[in-house]
């Protein structure tokens, strides 16, 4: 038998059904027939109509077979440039049920019944949509961020709004913070987006003391005292404006007991000519003000204080904390925001003069420790010196290994390393 379409269908592909079924021809036939002209003769797709049809039910086909064969090994697995890529379990499920290839309204037979209806349907449909197009254009006029906000590089609104506030830390964490939201480009007005620091506290008000009591022959007001003064050194070393601006920290250095010489000779000489011996960047946060400022007036905190007796008439606090500071270039012009982070551990004693040579209500420090991180590698000039996105370092080549400057599950006794070393994150 002849595979040639009939001369009334010339454009049809040998083998393909009808594009109009008999049940519609035998309806319009009857209706001429009885003279009640409910609907018009129906139209013949044009080839085109019908070449996209066949080729979106060949797609179904396919993946109709897709799935049959993905029921038979257990697994869906997708191809790209040779390389198999395995759907993570959590996707299989979704992957499941692949949507249909060919839209309503596309097939022939009951797609095309009633075909006025359904027109005025769709215009209907399309109507409402340009209504909420041209509602939806307007609204982007007037707040652009509705668009641009979804767009790569942009932060959404929701992440202008400050997280809920984490809970004190008392110890230290078992892992590291989450990376999710990480991506997020910091900006001016909201400097620790994609930081685990925006959901930090601010400033001073992160250190706080712990309830003192008596111990190792000090009482509580004693311990108390120790405490606040701890708290002071952090607050003057590492959060006070003018020393962030490259100042000296003099009330730190005013509550540490001046009978430790060789301790104060150290620290001044850092201070005022910094070198490899001499660094400052072990006790004190400084920026060179002609390269940099903060982005507005916030540092995040995050950390915890603790204390326990030493000798007899001793005791000793040790306070272990993380400083994010957020930074933009010193000279403007520059959108750019860039974040330094330093994680500081120090351990202040204070002694009873009456059993220890000492002064009356100052402290000795020691030891401390300090890890600085996105800071210029083999730069020993008494400043911090944070690379902006975009640009490469100009120090020493980083050769330590990376470290998540976030992660405070570890002492830093444990992660002293004297090399330099790359950072995951800012």
């Amino acid at each position: 038998m002849s595979t040639v379409p009939p001369p009334e269908r010339p454009d049809e592909e040998p083998g393909e059904q009808p594009s109009i079924p008999d049940e519609q021809w035998d309806s319009f036939l009857r209706d001429v027939t009885e003279g009640t002209g409910g609907t018009d003769a129906p139209k013949e797709p044009s080839a085109r109509a019908r070449v996209v049809a066949r080729r979106l039910r060949e797609a179904d086909d396919a993946a109709q077979r897709a799935q049959a064969e993905k029921r038979m090994t257990g697994r869906v697995t997708n191809r790209f440039k040779g390389r198999r890529w395995w759907l993570p379990r959590g996707r299989r499920r979704a992957a499941q049920a692949p949507q249909p290839a060919t839209p309503p309204g596309w097939r022939t037979g009951p797609a095309w019944q009633e075909i006025n209806g359904k027109a005025q349907r769709r215009r209907r449909r399309w109507a409402v949509a340009g209504v909420a197009l041209a509602v939806a254009t307007a609204l982007v006029a007037i707040r652009p961020s509705l668009l641009l906000d979804h767009l790569p590089g942009h932060h959404t609104a929701g992440a202008d709004a400050s997280p809920a506030p984490l809970p004190a830390e008392t110890a230290l964490p078992s892992s590291a913070p989450s990376a999710a939201g990480q991506t997020v480009l910091p900006t001016r007005d909201h400097p620790f987006l994609g930081s685990p620091a925006h959901a930090w506290a601010d400033g001073a008000d992160a250190i706080e003391l712990p309830p003192a009591k008596a111990v190792g022959g000090m009482t509580k007001d004693d311990v108390a005292l120790a405490l606040r003064r701890t708290k002071e050194f952090l607050v003057d070393t590492s959060l006070d404006p003018a020393v962030l601006r490259g100042g000296e920290p003099t009330r730190a250095l005013s509550l540490l007991d001046p009978l430790q010489r060789k301790m104060m000779a150290w620290l001044r000489q850092s201070l005022r000519h910094a070198d490899k011996k001499h660094d400052p960047m072990n006790f004190v946060s400084r920026f060179d003000p002609s390269e940099v400022r903060l982005a507005g007036k916030v540092v995040k905190v995050r950390g915890h204080m603790t204390f326990a007796a030493g000798k007899p008439g001793e005791v000793k606090v040790h306070a272990d904390y993380t400083f994010v500071y957020p930074l933009v270039r010193a000279g403007g012009g520059d959108d750019r925001v860039t974040r330094a982070i330093v994680r500081r551990e120090v351990t202040a004693t204070l002694a009873d003069p009456g059993r220890w040579i000492a002064t009356k209500g100052k402290l000795t420090v020691g030891p401390f420790e300090a890890e600085t991180y996105n800071n210029e590698c083999g730069i020993y000039d008494g400043y911090l010196h944070p690379v902006f996105p975009g640009d490469s370092p100009t120090g020493a080549p980083a050769t330590g290994a990376a470290e998540d400057p976030y992660d405070r599950s570890q002492p830093l006794k444990d992660l002293f390393d004297e090399g330099c070393g790359d950072v995951t994150r800012t």
